[in-house]
């Protein structure tokens, strides 16, 4: 069955444009003008994937964020003419996947929907990773410590699993981008730092250790 896409953008040329484009790859499209109906459309059907704009009438894009993370990870790309770097981190901080900036190719758009589709996905390795009372289910994409489940996006859960897979080694930013997106990233290296102190809040361990100027690792 076709994936369904949820496109949150008031400008309605552009938001046209995307429809049009992805219903041109065999993509089931639901479109909202504002945020409020985006939030309402995503209560009402299953998504695979929500595209949503920052700056939009009655709830923005970081709200309409926030709200969708309180109740599902679902892969969120960000779809904006802000590029300034700290609004880019602000949607990493709540959770998003993914982040583009206004003018784009559409190539480059539909390769990153493919990714994070590609990626929420479920895994083909059927295996469970475990370091201490951190436990991965890599088939089923789900993360608990000390039994409990804890929600984290899709790119969250990568990160954690490219720890764990090379646990006591030292994981480099441009090894985890290249794991994270699979194509040439232009923006800045330390949005990884984001996302690590999105993992460190939720799982809440010891022993993911940063270390400076280089990555990460998962050590005793």
């Amino acid at each position: 069955m076709p994936n369904q896409i949820l496109v949150i953008e008031d400008d309605q040329d552009i938001q046209e444009v995307i429809k049009e484009f992805l219903l041109s790859q065999n993509y089931i499209v639901h479109a909202a003008s504002d945020g409020l109906e985006g939030v309402q459309l995503f209560n009402r059907f299953d998504f695979d994937l929500v595209i949503l704009d920052i700056m939009m009438p009655n709830l923005d894009g970081y709200q309409v964020s926030q709200l969708i993370r309180s109740k599902s990870n679902v892969p969120i790309i960000m779809l904006t003419a802000l590029d300034e770097e700290q609004n880019q981190v602000k949607g990493f901080e709540l959770g998003i996947d993914d982040y583009i900036t206004k003018p784009f190719s559409f190539h480059i758009f539909i390769k990153r929907v493919e990714a994070i589709l590609r990626r929420s996905r479920s895994k083909e390795n059927e295996n469970i990773l475990k370091f201490h009372e951190l436990e991965l289910d890599c088939d089923g994409y789900k993360v608990f410590v000390n039994g409990i489940e804890v929600t984290l996006t899709i790119k969250e859960f990568d990160i954690v699993q490219t720890l764990l897979e090379n646990r006591g080694k030292i994981v480099t930013r441009e090894i985890l981008i290249d794991k994270l997106w699979g194509y040439d990233f232009y923006g800045d290296t330390r949005i990884i730092d984001t996302h690590m102190k999105n993992i460190r809040k939720k799982i809440n361990v010891p022993y993911i250790k940063t270390v400076k100027g280089v990555g990460y690792k998962i050590d005793q």
